[in-house]
């Protein structure tokens, strides 16, 4: 990619010699994440090549550079969704560069809506499979055989397996489903949310799925955790909004900080 190699030049005058282990794309209202980040160099997408300036409220448009736990991370705080430029692939670019950083691990977090009445808002859901098929694959237009990504275990199972250990020992209860990508913006309709449920989904969001996939063509081990902020349309009479997205994640996200420095902790 054209600009990934200007991106890395830039972060290099910010950071010289850093390395990534683990790399995380944060998802709305999880921005605190980047708080347990140690002695962190913040850089603004703006001044990073080919790093797509989220739009939405409650993604921060920073690379948060620096350790959890004993752990190298690079933390995009925000990201880009399909339904704020009509492409699926503006993630390409960044997750290339967290590659070429040392990455060979990605932790994705979003907010969600569940499909499962025990997964109350505040609760978290361990993605472990996915639903893609209400918006364009993110490799379209790609050339060369790497396009044809194997998609039979999308996500980690080890990974997944450590963050389900480390919530168990922190008394977290740590769901897991299938997660359905919708394009967004506007929030699904009752009618839809019945189709998903026969469908298999569990949780529903605007998200995350894109990046699966450019990551798993990196070759990513690839691990997603939804902060659960709404029950889905049609089973509950709180009226959806963002407000109510980015007022929910609170309780989830600060779990989530708790997993994750356990884990990192284990992992170093």
């Amino acid at each position: 990619m054209s600009n990934v190699k200007a991106a890395l030049e830039v972060i290099a005058s910010k950071a010289p010699d850093f390395k990534a282990d683990v790399a995380m794309v944060l998802g709305s209202g999880l921005g605190g994440v980047v708080d347990a980040v140690s002695d962190p160099i913040k850089i603004a997408y703006e001044d990073v090549p080919g790093f797509p300036l989220p739009t939405v409220h409650g993604h921060g448009g920073q690379l948060v550079l620096g350790r959890i736990g004993g752990v190298s991370v690079a933390v995009m705080q925000g990201r880009a969704h399909f339904y704020e430029h009509g492409r699926s692939d503006l993630m390409a670019e960044p997750l290339e560069t967290l590659r070429e950083l040392g990455a060979d691990r990605l932790i994705l977090t979003n907010a969600a809506g569940s499909l499962v009445p025990d997964a109350v808002p505040g609760s978290l859901m361990l993605i472990t499979d996915h639903i893609s098929m209400f918006g364009p694959n993110p490799l379209i237009g790609y050339h060369g055989d790497d396009r044809f990504v194997g998609m039979d275990v999308p996500y980690d199972p080890e990974i997944g397996a450590g963050l389900h250990q480390t919530a168990a020992q922190l008394g977290i209860k740590l769901f897991e489903g299938t997660y359905c990508w919708c394009t967004g913006p506007s929030f699904e309709t009752p009618a839809e949310i019945k189709m998903l449920k026969v469908l298999g989904a569990d949780a529903v969001g605007m998200s995350t799925v894109p990046e699966n996939i450019l990551a798993r063509r990196l070759g990513f081990k690839v691990a997603a955790v939804s902060n659960i902020t709404n029950l889905a349309a049609g089973m509950s009479a709180t009226p959806l909004s963002h407000a109510q997205t980015l007022e929910m994640s609170k309780e989830g996200s600060a779990n989530l900080i708790r997993i994750l420095l356990q884990y990192f902790s284990r992992s170093a």
